[in-house]
């Protein structure tokens, strides 16, 4: 199933190279012009901006909490008559270790509030809350796909895992742009790895 888009295509491959060409290049814009720096770490208000500026000319939906419920793999997301309080608990966790802050990406990663386009927005919003609480960030170049990938999905139950190949890769460059790019690669999302179907859940 195409995800309807501002641009009518209806090739999922063509929407795909458009969706991270189009992603990226806002990435590098909220980068290079300094907006990450002004918005509030930690809550999802700051997930929401930043989603909506990477996938506003792509979806109508940017920005905006999903209303219906998703799966991916074998892993179901949480339920949309649950998603509002989820992340209204999330946005009170705290972020002042390293440690608080993964348990708090791991649970937005739970949440996944968006339609589309959650794991590009959450880990610039990860970048945000590291630089900002413990000045480091995530150099996503020493992060095998693979490993990353599998170890979010077995996070919900033990986050150990996905924290210590997380912790392995810290750096002190919080300004250097490739580092930061390499995050919003789609390859370290579910949907540039993982063969998956979105269904409408009851």
């Amino acid at each position: 199933m195409v995800l309807e888009n501002k641009f009518g295509i209806a090739d999922s491959t063509e929407l795909a190279r458009q969706e991270e060409k189009i992603s990226k290049k806002k990435a590098l814009e909220l980068f290079e012009n300094g907006l990450l720096d002004s918005f509030v770490p930690g809550t999802f208000e700051t997930l929401s901006k930043i989603h909506k500026y990477l996938f506003d000319e792509i979806y109508y939906f940017a920005g905006e909490i999903r209303n219906i419920n998703i799966a991916k793999g074998n892993f179901r997301f949480a339920p949309v008559m649950y998603l509002n309080q989820a992340l209204e608990y999330i946005d009170k966790m705290p972020q002042s270790s390293f440690e608080e802050i993964i348990e708090k990406y791991v649970e937005m990663n739970v949440a996944h509030p968006f339609r589309e386009g959650n794991g590009r927005s959450t880990r610039i919003w990860l970048d945000v809350i590291l630089k900002k609480e413990i000045g480091k960030v995530i150099d996503w170049n020493k992060i095998d796909r693979n490993d990353y990938l599998l170890a979010m999905e077995r996070s919900p139950i033990k986050n150990i895992e996905i924290r210590e190949l997380l912790k392995q890769a810290l750096t002190d460059d919080i300004n250097d742009r490739e580092v930061y790019i390499k995050g919003i690669d789609a390859s370290y999302s579910y949907e540039g790895y993982f063969a998956y179907k979105t269904n409408e859940l009851n």
